[in-house]
């Protein structure tokens, strides 16, 4: 057998630099990298040995670096990934909410923080975290439970195992979900004499499970014996690549659908059996044929509390779920007719199954009662009062063409955004709502135009969120990864305001001017913007904002645009 002798940390870098996806394309775009105390010795050096062949990105934050990297494999549709990798004491802990996201949205990401020694000779170390009664705890367990594979390497050959089952989980698209290599920092440098064959690139192909016959026929009866059904579209039809064929069951079979904020954009807007959004963030038309539907085809979905109302939107007595998820767990849950396959293989099955089956006529008005409310709220305002979230998203909707992709997470905008905004192409929507993670957005943008190079990317984020996570605003400067972002300042948490105010209670502590303070906050946006690099402009009514898109699309960089919004006003 013949053999090579690299360093642990070489021998990683080399292995990931050869995976494959079912396209032929490389499966890691890169790695992210924040150098610290235990990496930069040994994942550092493999790093820079790797050049181009493994590239190497840098950050400044290291849970926005994280976000990023899963936003990246996000609008890959799975199909590629990142790898993440930071010190061994704030550095990885940063990572543990951005491993909690790409838990929650089955994401695949490759986390690899350096850990304590090994050998523990030199202990503790700096930035170690001691249990006192437990001598192999380090901060790094705090990935177990948010990580779908963990693993911590004590022993240069122990990747021999660890890195192929880390492959597994990161294409498997059931087990799909972050992996973290914890990645002793002295182990790192241990030289080892590999197989040469592990180093053979590798192809991992998109598997496509089938459901079992008996789940397929039950699914098939309980199609048929429906009158009103409706489809919900969630992420795993983008996941599958089953756009197309979603499509085509819907019309074949005249069912329509709403979609949950991962799964919007599969089919486009105006599509006549789209009813747009379901749920607590949902339209009126999707949401009134939810209340009368007696069978809900969940497909690709979780079917989180949004979606369902809290499970108050299903109104129905005699209302069923089928649920097809390739995920058992996700396809048994609230005791439904389960399906457990791949959605594309799936619906091909049913629509054999359904030769000649019809649902009944949709209600035509309420999906145009909808657009005409959409319409109307997300209008020119006439007046000289702040505009509105709504009329600040139509006006990027005009300002944007069809191909554009839209970015956003936490606080009030995600609900606007999954009610209002017309996805014309798949992916054309990128929300993170499953977390509902303040920060994601700009940093996710960035993943979104590293993915996507050819389609403007639109990042839309509240100041609130802003605050929390800018930093790689200017990461997009130094890479060239151009992104806009419109910045709608409502002075504070705008969205937990108003919830604060309909339960009962006083604004207090959200709003930046009931919030206590000596000094009256005055943050310039703009400024803040310009510094790291961006061209950057605030404008003063949605007009001004239609300009100032028309100018960022034309710039040659990042593009920051502050408006003043209304905190109140909620569709």
């Amino acid at each position: 057998m013949k053999t090579v002798r690299l360093t642990a940390a070489q021998a990683m870098v080399r292995y990931l630099s050869v995976q494959l996806n079912h396209d032929g394309d490389d499966f890691f775009g890169g790695c992210w990298a924040i150098f610290g105390h235990g990496n930069v010795a040994g994942i550092g050096e493999a790093l820079h040995g790797a050049g181009d062949s493994f590239p190497t990105w840098r950050g400044h934050n290291e849970q926005g670096m994280a976000h990023a990297a899963i936003a990246y494999a996000k609008a890959s549709n799975r199909k590629r990934a990142m790898a993440v990798t930071t010190s061994i004491g704030p550095g990885a802990t940063n990572m543990v909410t951005a491993a909690a996201l790409a838990h929650v949205n089955r994401l695949p990401v490759l986390f690899i923080p350096g850990d304590i020694f090994a050998n523990r000779a030199p202990d503790p170390v700096l930035q170690q975290v001691e249990d006192f009664g437990d001598g192999t705890i380090s901060a790094n367990d705090c990935f177990k439970p948010v990580s779908r594979y963990f693993d911590r390497i004590t022993r240069p050959e122990q990747l021999l195992t660890a890195l192929p089952r880390a492959m597994a989980v990161l294409t498997d698209p059931a087990d799909c979900g972050p992996v973290t290599l914890a990645f002793c920092q002295d182990v790192q440098a241990e030289a080892y004499d590999w197989p040469e064959s592990f180093f053979a690139p590798k192809t991992w192909k998109q598997l496509r499970p089938r459901a079992d016959l008996e789940q397929i026929e039950d699914a098939i009866a309980a199609i048929r014996s429906a009158k009103s059904p409706l489809i919900i579209a969630g992420g795993g039809v983008h996941y599958a690549g089953a756009c197309d064929d979603l499509r085509d069951f819907a019309h074949r079979h005249n069912i329509p659908v709403a979609e949950t904020q991962a799964g919007k954009s599969a089919l486009p807007w105006d599509d006549n059996l789209n009813m747009g959004s379901i749920g607590v963030t949902g339209a009126s038309s999707a949401n009134a044929i939810a209340e009368e539907a007696d069978l809900i085809i969940a497909v690709g979905t979780r079917l989180q509390d949004f979606t369902t109302g809290s499970w108050a939107l299903f109104k129905n007595p005699d209302r069923r779920i089928l649920s097809i998820n390739v995920a058992a767990y996700d396809a048994r849950k609230h005791d439904a007719i389960s399906v457990v396959g791949d959605a594309k293989v799936t619906l091909a099955e049913l629509t054999t199954g359904l030769s000649g089956y019809r649902a009944g006529a949709v209600d035509a008005d309420l999906k145009k009662s909808w657009i005409d409310a959409v319409d109307g709220v997300t209008a020119t305002p006439t007046g000289n009062a702040l505009p509105t979230d709504a009329q600040v998203i139509g006006a990027v909707q005009r300002s944007t063409d069809e191909n554009a992709i839209v970015v956003c997470a936490a606080g009030g905008l995600p609900g606007e955004l999954h009610k209002l905004w017309k996805a014309s192409q798949p992916n054309g929507y990128h929300v993170e709502y499953g977390f509902s993670c303040m920060g994601y957005e700009i940093a996710g943008g960035l993943g979104v135009k590293m993915a996507c190079p050819d389609r403007d990317v639109v990042v839309m984020v509240g100041d609130g969120s802003y605050m929390m996570m800018n930093s790689e605003l200017a990461t997009s400067v130094m890479l060239g990864h151009k992104i806009i972002t419109v910045i709608l300042d409502n002075r504070g948490f705008g969205c937990i305001n108003r919830l604060q105010m309909a339960t009962g209670g006083e604004s207090f502590n959200n709003l930046l001017d009931t919030a206590r303070h000596e000094v009256p906050s005055a943050i310039d946006f703009t400024a803040h913007a310009g510094a790291m690099g961006a061209i950057a402009e605030k404008v003063s009514s949605i007009a001004e904002l239609e300009a100032a898109m028309t100018r960022a699309k034309e710039a040659d960089r990042s593009y920051a645009i502050v408006i003043d919004t209304d905190p109140l006003p909620s569709t």
